[in-house]
């Protein structure tokens, strides 16, 4: 294998896989500061979870490096409403883009795993040894596994035929192009659709799942896009590497910075009937910052980014 550290994207030919979600997006920003040959691929013309498909789509577009932004993703309440969707479709999303990555000589490929990936009681901060040392949490064991399929497929390609697949480990994200589903979106874009509304319709009261007692950690898109092509350029071994900003806030402390942004003066209540997830999640990032990448935009800015673009593209 080509030792790839040091890897020039420049020239290259670039797939972006779901470069429509939150991620892809925000990568395709980034790679447009370099000069490269972008692919992508709307969901209507590449069913991603079709293999024939995909195969066909590789040996014609013969991308050098991929990038894997593309999965099935949402909430506890969508993980525990959908457990054969997030599992198994992610599963056939990645291993068609694997499979055929390497069938197509692909020269790099980076694919991107989850913090909920990790043990639900793992010591904090979570250092990347951690993995598969414990059990799942179990309101998003279905999405961790397929993600861990993913990570480990990833080493396999490389430990058996010498590919430079790579795994980052992102915290939460949040940023522009977030899912803002009333229903089945993440925290950061829940919260900031619940309070938004409240304020709208002049309601009293917004009701925040679980205790609050939980702490998250919470990375702007735009930093993780940043990393993903530092990585690519920099890193090439098969251990995966965390992302993210080693600082977390608890959720009651989250829904309060969040109902500021928006300017909502009501209360905020807790449902404690409902779950909190895991409670403590905050990943160790010194091995990011050792190389050379460390996170720029801090929660505050980064939440006022994200609803300011929320009110022009989803409230409107």
């Amino acid at each position: 294998m080509k030792n790839l550290k040091n890897f020039n994207l420049k020239n290259k030919s670039i797939f972006v896989a779901g470069h429509n979600g939150m991620v892809g997006s925000a990568v395709l920003n980034e790679i447009k500061k370099i000069s490269t040959t972008i692919l992508t691929v709307d969901k209507n013309e590449l069913d991603l979870r079709d293999e024939k498909k995909v195969t066909k789509w590789f040996i014609k577009n013969k991308p050098q490096v991929v990038i894997i932004a593309a999965a099935k993703v949402g909430g506890i309440k969508a993980n525990n409403i959908f457990p054969v969707d997030f599992l198994e479709n992610n599963l056939l999303i990645q291993n068609n883009i694997i499979k055929n990555a390497f069938e197509s000589n692909v020269e790099k490929l980076v694919f991107l795993g989850s913090s909920c990936i990790y043990p639900r009681e793992s010591l904090q901060p979570i250092k990347e040894e951690y993995l598969l040392t414990g059990s799942l949490e179990p309101t998003n064991e279905w999405y961790a596994l397929a993600k861990l399929s993913g990570l480990k497929l990833c080493e396999a390609y490389r430990k058996q035929y010498n590919c430079d697949f790579i795994s980052l480990i992102p915290t939460n994200l949040y940023g522009p192009n977030d899912n803002f589903h009333p229903e089945y979106s993440h925290v950061p874009a829940a919260l900031i659709r619940k309070f938004h509304e409240a304020k709208t319709n002049g309601e009293k009261n917004v009701y925040v799942w679980g205790t609050g007692i939980a702490r998250r950690e919470f990375l702007h898109v735009s930093d993780l896009a940043k990393a993903i092509i530092f990585m690519l350029e920099n890193y090439s071994a098969s251990s995966p590497i965390n992302i993210g900003t080693g600082i977390d806030i608890s959720i009651k402390e989250f829904a309060k910075m969040i109902s500021k942004v928006v300017g909502f003066n009501g209360n905020i209540r807790f449902d404690k009937s409902k779950p909190d997830g895991m409670i403590l999640k905050r990943l160790d990032v010194s091995r990011a910052i050792k190389m050379g990448w460390n996170s720029q935009i801090d929660l505050q800015n980064g939440l006022n980014i994200t609803y300011k673009w929320a009110l022009k593209n989803i409230f409107t």
